[in-house]
Parts: structure tokens; C-alpha cells; sequence
């Protein structure tokens, strides 16, 4: 099982999720970039990730489990 980690470094690059919201014509609020909710959704998703592949038996993370 997973370790309950209090805060996570940044699991994405800002300024290039900046760039893909100000390539669909939008603007990105600090919020956004500074904010848990992001870090959360993409380490909630490498999670289930990691539970799957563990469930199957592997230790290797592959596309189709997420």
C-alpha cells in the first residue's frame, strides 16, 4: 500500500500547462498552477495506476492501467 504523503512536489510542468490553456484560446488562473487540485487528480490517477498493475501482478506501470 501506498505511503499517506503529506504534500507531494509538483507533479507537472507550469508553464506547460499554462501553454496548452493559452493554446485553446483560454487564460490560466494562479489557482490553477498553484493549487493541490491538479497534483491531486494526476497523483490520484498514478495511484489507481499503481494499484491495478499490482493487482495483476506486476510491478511495472503500463499505459493500460491508466
Amino acid at each position: 500500500m501506498a505511503k499517506k504523503v503529506d504534500k507531494i512536489d509538483s507533479l507537472f510542468v507550469k508553464s506547460k500547462i499554462r501553454e496548452y490553456i493559452k493554446n485553446k484560446d483560454c487564460n490560466t488562473a494562479s489557482a490553477v498552477l498553484d493549487g493541490e487540485v491538479l497534483n491531486g487528480i494526476i497523483s490520484g490517477m498514478l495511484d489507481k495506476a499503481i494499484a491495478r498493475a499490482i493487482a495483476n501482478g506486476r510491478k511495472t506501470v503500463k499505459d493500460r492501467d491508466l
